[in-house]
């Protein structure tokens, strides 16, 4: 059974990394999986949202940067070592490499995580462009497979994993704010 799901996953890692490769994609695909092409929209984000947002930008902001780096740890340094799967680009043959595999281990995808755990705290905080972060941080995480350095598994755990680490920390804040607001209903009292 496990060999009939090994087969499955294989035969999708080649649909995506081969099958429908097109040069549009050998150019898009390697450039937005990339971080370092992030830097700036990272930066102009952070700053827009301390010195725009107000408190909302500072509280989203400060999220943000607390679900990524839970997120981005119990990945690599739990799951991952855990789990210890090779990337496809070690292990299968004729992949389609577009960016260096890399020494660190597949499932779950680090890159899918960080950027749905990003989406879930943005996409509470500024709803009316959740459309846009769940896009971009799906497009970042189909690139994975893309490029030939992760298994469509990896980036659905990573994704699951992600969003459900941004959630709980939009949960948490929604808890902090309602318990500061009867604590401060009370002091009123």
């Amino acid at each position: 059974m496990i060999e009939f799901f090994e087969n499955i996953e294989v035969a999708l890692f080649y649909f995506i990394n081969s099958t429908i490769s097109n040069s549009y994609f050998d150019k898009f695909f390697p450039f937005i999986t990339n971080l370092n092409n992030w830097i700036l929209v990272y930066v102009l984000l952070f700053g827009w949202l301390f010195l725009k947002g107000g408190k909302r930008g500072w509280i989203t902001a400060s999220a943000l940067a607390l679900a990524v780096f839970v997120t981005d740890h119990y990945v690599i340094d739990f799951i991952k070592e855990e789990v210890a799967r090779l990337r496809p680009c070690h292990v299968l043959d004729y992949v389609r490499l577009l960016v260096p595999c890399g020494a660190g281990k597949s499932f779950p995808s680090a890159h899918a995580a960080n950027n749905f755990a990003a989406a879930a705290v943005l996409a509470h905080s500024y709803s009316k462009y959740k459309w846009v972060f769940y896009i971009i941080a799906f497009l970042i995480a189909f690139s994975r497979v893309y490029v030939g350095v992760h298994y469509l598994s990896d980036i659905i755990a990573g994704g699951l994993i992600g969003f459900g680490i941004g959630f709980l920390m939009v949960y948490m804040l929604d808890k902090l704010r309602s318990i500061r607001s009867i604590l401060r209903s009370k002091r009123e009292l």
